[in-house]
């Protein structure tokens, strides 16, 4: 039994906190390919605007899939996904990194068993996906 399968729809998902290093960054990098200098360097990122370096939005999203296969306790669980970025994840240049913070709440069950998730994450208080929905098949 999975910990989707054992709550009701609108009952709260667990929380869980992940801790984003500029390491991970550039290991996301090498294997998205995504090598934009706003992700690692400073210089740049501040140049074009932004706070600092940012996590890659499609990091974020892939964080907040992975806590819901998690749930799932299965990794080919998820069978749709989607979200809007709103905000960046700034990511410091130290031994601490960034946090966010996921929770959400259990959707309906379909008549073929799938429900859907409502996922919510954090930085700083402020929301970083927006509408992030995802579909998970039964176990």
């Amino acid at each position: 039994m999975s910990a989707l399968s054992d709550l009701a729809s609108g009952d709260a998902l667990p929380a869980r906190t992940v801790t984003i290093t500029r390491a991970d960054l550039v290991r996301y990098a090498a294997a998205s390919g995504d090598q934009n200098p706003i992700h690692w360097n400073e210089r740049v990122a501040l140049e074009v605007g932004l706070p600092g370096v940012i996590a890659h939005g499609m990091f974020t999203m892939a964080l907040a899939a992975r806590y819901v296969t998690d749930l799932a306790e299965d990794p080919t669980a998820v069978v749709s996904f989607s979200t809007r970025f709103t905000r960046p994840v700034v990511v410091p240049d130290d031994d601490t990194g960034a946090t966010v913070e996921f929770g959400g709440k259990a959707g309906d069950t379909a008549d073929d068993g799938s429900r859907t998730v409502t996922v919510t994450a954090t930085h700083e208080g402020k929301g970083v996906l927006g509408k992030a929905v995802a579909t998970v098949r039964p176990a």
